[in-house]
């Protein structure tokens, strides 16, 4: 997935952690929606675009990922390993947290 997100400038990173994760660390130019209010924050997100939403480790972005799909979102995708992975594959400068 990330290699293809290397290919992909068109798409949305959708972060959904919680707000002090993001404190901690976050992905440059990505949304920010905790996971509690995506439901009340669907029609905020382009059906038309990739969405690769992402968590701390990809437990929670898979939820995300499945509900969105439910509700039309065909191109939402996970971001398995989460920032964590981020951090170890892409962006060394992101900082792991546990």
């Amino acid at each position: 997935m990330i290699q293809e997100m290397e290919k992909n400038k068109d798409m949305i990173l959708l972060d959904v952690r919680e707000p002090v994760e993001v404190q901690i660390c976050h992905i440059e130019n990505a949304i920010h929606i905790p996971m509690g209010e995506i439901s009340g924050k669907l029609n905020h997100l382009p059906q038309n675009k990739d969405l690769v939403i992402f968590c701390h480790m990809g437990v929670r972005s898979k939820q995300i990922t499945e509900y969105l799909r439910a509700n039309g979102f065909t191109r939402a995708f996970n971001l398995n390993g989460g920032i964590n992975r981020w951090s170890v594959e892409v962006d060394p400068g992101v900082v792991r947290y546990y």
